[in-house]
């Protein structure tokens, strides 16, 4: 199965072409925020301010890269379990977040929101940070920078590796696949 090539910030005809299961690979800029930015965004949206970066149609990527080694943009890039930004992504949603790359379940909250807003969640492959950041070409700290690796960092990547686990109508490949492996164990 060959994997579709996605360009981000993402196309509206783009996202909703994509399926649960769809292999893609990701060139562009996405972002990254773990637990404590999205704290942070969360607070600066209750208090009536702006985000540190336009979200509309972005990716945000759940990761806090590892420092890189003399020579390389970035250390290990691993992802982090997405559940921990669930209380969060709903409102990043509505203002235009249109695709999340991390790894495990997203609560319902979520999937209902993904569906409501069209986007989409990717998982990547957990335990390939050193391979993943291969495909990030360039990194800057654009918010939060006291946070260290949990700063939101402007990425620039390049073939970036993801499964579609959630797709834009809310069909969800770890459910799908289950399903499917049940089917298959009972014949």
């Amino acid at each position: 199965m060959c994997a579709n090539i996605v360009s981000s910030p993402i196309d509206e005809q783009v996202l909703i072409s994509l399926k649960a299961g769809d292999r893609v690979l990701i060139s562009g800029t996405i972002f990254t925020a773990r637990d404590a930015a999205h704290k942070r965004m969360s607070e600066a949206l209750q208090k009536g301010e702006d985000l540190p970066f336009k979200i509309k149609g972005q990716t945000i990527y759940y990761v806090g890269p590892t420092p890189a080694k003399p020579g390389q943009i970035i250390g290990s890039a691993g992802p982090t379990t997405s559940g921990r930004m669930d209380k969060y992504t709903p409102s990043l949603l509505d203002r235009g977040l249109k695709g999340m790359i991390g790894k495990g379940y997203r609560s319902q909250e979520v999937i209902d929101s993904m569906k409501k807003n069209k986007a989409v969640y990717f998982a990547a492959i957990g335990g390939s940070g050193a391979l993943i950041a291969r495909s990030i070409k360039s990194m800057e700290v654009i918010a939060y920078e006291d946070l260290g690796p949990e700063a939101i960092y402007k990425l620039t990547v390049e073939n970036f590796p993801a499964v579609v686990i959630i797709d834009s109508e809310g069909t969800d490949w770890y459910q799908v696949g289950k399903e499917q492996f049940k089917q298959q164990a009972d014949q």
